[in-house]
């Protein structure tokens, strides 16, 4: 995975709890030039790993974990499809994600009988559920969405963010990571990532959703790293916004299939 992408605002609506945008985590432009065709780990951290004063080898070490740059250079599309759960609620339900390269994207969670929409086609982002109906973007929401959208926004992050920089350690259940903080040009509190030491893998991310709703914070958690078409990608994401927690379980992940750019357009008000 070279990065995460926005699914759905986070809504409470009779009962159904759909998901939360995720937030993106990648590499400069300067490291655009990663060579790993195929995912390896980074060399293992010591057992008292010291603080890097540099941002650029973990977010280097990230790009080859996840397949390099080339890799993912030769996909034209991906779709994922799996599963949601809400244990909280005893909610299941299913998903089904659609991106394009350069910049467009396309989620559709089904909970319930309720279908939550969101997409984003190379300009303009929109959402549509069953609280809020059809609506654009606008703001820090529509720039999230956008940035999620850059296909290759893993190997971009110096596009993205005004500010990046390596804040601290922390460990993640038994995991060493070194915690990057990065601040959207548009401002607001900055996104943190959590790269593990050892094998460079980003294992959560901490970031604002804005939505219809206003501002919340989400936390993602990511498990069961595969291999994919010679690149990495996480299998289980564990959202949680507020109370609630979401647990999203890809079983498909399919790269180059065509996607009409008409998938990802504002659908017509009904």
């Amino acid at each position: 995975m070279r990065r995460l992408v926005p699914v759905v605002a986070a809504l409470l609506i009779t009962g159904v709890a759909p998901l939360a945008p995720a937030q993106s985590a990648a590499p400069r432009d300067a490291q655009e030039s990663q060579t790993a065709a195929t995912p390896s780990a980074p060399p293992a951290a010591s057992a008292a790993p010291v603080l890097p004063q540099k941002v650029d080898p973990i977010l280097e070490s990230y790009a080859r974990a996840i397949g390099g740059r080339p890799a993912w250079e030769k996909f034209t599309s991906q779709v994922l499809m799996g599963t949601i759960e809400v244990p909280s609620m005893g909610l299941t339900g299913t998903i089904l994600i659609h991106e394009k390269a350069p910049n467009k994207f396309m989620s559709a969670v089904i909970v319930n009988g309720a279908v939550f929409r969101q997409g984003f086609d190379g300009t303009q982002g929109w959402t549509d559920d069953p609280k809020n109906g059809l609506r654009d973007q606008t703001g820090a929401e529509l720039a999230e969405s956008k940035r999620g959208a850059d296909f290759l926004h893993a190997f971009r992050m110096g596009r993205a963010y005004a500010k990046i920089e390596v804040t601290g350690a922390e460990k993640i259940g038994d995991r060493d990571t070194w915690i990057v903080e990065a601040t959207a040009p548009e401002g607001g509190e900055p996104t943190k990532m959590y790269f593990d030491t050892q094998t460079g893998l980003m294992l959560r991310v901490i970031s604002q959703n804005h939505d219809a709703d206003g501002v919340s914070q989400l936390q993602e958690d990511f498990e069961d790293y595969r291999v994919v078409d010679s690149v990495r990608i996480p299998f289980v994401w564990r959202q949680t916004n507020g109370d609630t927690t979401y647990t999203l379980k890809f079983s498909e992940v399919h790269h180059n299939v065509e996607l009409p750019d008409s998938e990802f357009a504002k659908p017509a008000a009904q």
